[in-house]
């Protein structure tokens, strides 16, 4: 990374994430095709009334507060400016925004899960405007580490991920992991894990107590995707999964891959797992987590502020990730919330600019911490208590982003790999689909893509 600023926290990242890519950030030059053919910028939002509508995921509880607070913020400070929020859960953007896009009237601002289902698509489809031009004159360029950017970038045709025009940046940072109940862990008479035979082993004690290993919820599929990875990055180590996720080298049928699905299905078939989990909703399992009624809950530090407020509160709860055999630093998934992009039609693309830089810049960030949430740069003054979600959560985030553990969501991989992801863990952890059927149904889905891609 061509930067001499420190960047606090996250200067590790651009190690973690870096991929093989260029250490200038996409688009860095003052004559970027996109600036060229998309006309003269400017931060000036004007005076004429303007309505931005915007479509957001930040629905659980920490992130909507700070996301309203960013947007009255955001009006005050531009008074011409008027905020149409639309907000939906990430399975309900998913299915509803490509259409919402599309359509005759689409939105001016948009979060884009990153990869080729979702922002490829709508790149492909020509349904967001590039902003390496924005990303210059706000300074995007120097606050975000390159490799950060290059995951909220793609070609301009949409066919290669991690290209040279900038699509978003991000306002938050993650991390999946392992939350526990610090009360239950010392009844138990163990320490928080960091490895996946030291979980495996506090489950089966806490099963032995009667008590819930592990609080699982899969009704919207998605939380399939952070448990098989969490469990495979503990098993096959940040660079397996990373060549597999960008298509460097490996294949899902490699032995490692089978033996995280075996891992998931024999934590299934001993009862670590909530009973039918496939029926129970994502915040239903944190929930019963929350309440104290298991020892573990697997999911992303977008829960932190959830959490604080349940019963177990901010020293109740802690949060940990777990180390391959043999590494010195835990790796897990994780990276950067999903992208905010500017749609190609929004016919305010400066005011719509300024808001997409309002809610990420370090003003944002400082919100964001006071909120419960950990930014994407988090500030040099962020120091939380030892001891607490926030302090683990900070502390791990620092570890993995230098350690290089961190690996990008699987559900990147293809344009099709979300929905054959989250499909095939449900047959797992149902018993439909033996360790070995799973993999070779994500294998199928990995040749079939890279064929396509001649």
């Amino acid at each position: 990374m061509k930067n001499t600023r420190k960047i606090p926290l996250l200067v590790g990242v651009a190690a973690a994430l870096a991929l093989g890519l260029a250490a200038c950030a996409p688009g860095s030059g003052s004559g970027s095709s996109a600036s060229q053919s998309l006309g003269p910028v400017s931060k000036n939002v004007g005076s004429d009334k303007i309505t931005l509508t915007v479509w957001d995921q930040n629905t659980d509880g920490g992130i909507d507060t700070a996301q309203q607070q960013l947007n009255t913020a955001f009006e005050k400070k531009y008074p011409n400016v008027t905020i149409k929020r639309v907000s939906r859960s990430f399975t309900d953007l998913k299915t509803t925004l490509k259409l919402a896009l599309s359509g005759s009237n689409p939105p001016d601002v948009v979060q884009a899960n990153q990869g080729y289902p979702d922002m490829g698509a709508f790149v492909k489809a020509g349904l967001l405007r590039p902003i390496n031009d924005y990303a210059g004159l706000y300074g995007w360029n120097d606050y975000y580490p390159s490799s950060l950017l290059k995951l909220n970038s793609f070609s301009s045709d949409g066919k290669t991920w991690q290209g040279d025009k900038l699509y978003g940046v991000s306002q938050t940072g993650e991390l999946v992991g392992v939350y526990y109940n610090r009360e239950i862990l010392s009844k138990l008479g163990v320490e928080a894990p960091t490895s996946l035979t030291e979980l495996s082993d506090d489950m089966a004690k806490a099963k032995a107590k009667g008590i819930l290993p592990l609080s699982y919820g899969d009704v919207e599929k998605s939380p399939g995707i952070h448990l098989y990875g969490v469990v495979q990055g503990a098993l096959a180590g940040q660079k397996t999964v990373n060549d597999l996720v960008t298509s460097t080298s490996g294949a899902w049928t490699d032995p490692v891959n089978v033996q995280a699905a075996k891992t998931i299905q024999d934590w299934q078939t001993k009862g670590y797992l909530t009973p039918g989990a496939n029926g129970v909703s994502r915040d239903a399992a944190v929930a019963t987590f929350g309440k104290g009624g298991s020892a573990f809950l697997i999911t992303g530090t977008w829960y932190q502020a959830s959490l604080e407020e349940s019963s177990l509160g901010k020293t109740g709860v802690g949060f940990t990730a777990l180390k391959p055999e043999g590494a010195s630093t835990p790796v897990t998934t994780g990276g950067e919330g999903l992208a905010w992009a500017l749609t190609s039609k929004t016919k305010h693309p400066d005011a719509a600019a300024a808001y997409v830089n309002f809610i990420t810049d370090r003003s944002a960030s400082e919100t964001l911490v006071k909120t419960g949430n950990l930014p994407t740069v988090v500030p040099d003054d962020d120091k939380p208590a030892d001891g607490t979600l926030a302090g683990d959560i900070t502390s791990h985030y620092k570890t993995i982003s230098s350690g290089n553990g961190i690996v990008p969501y699987l559900d990147y991989t293809t344009s099709t790999f979300y929905d054959t992801l989250t499909a095939a863990m449900q047959d797992l952890v149902a018993g439909k689909a033996t360790p070995e059927q799973f993999t070779k149904t994500l294998q199928d889905d990995y040749t079939k893509f890279q064929s396509s891609r001649g």
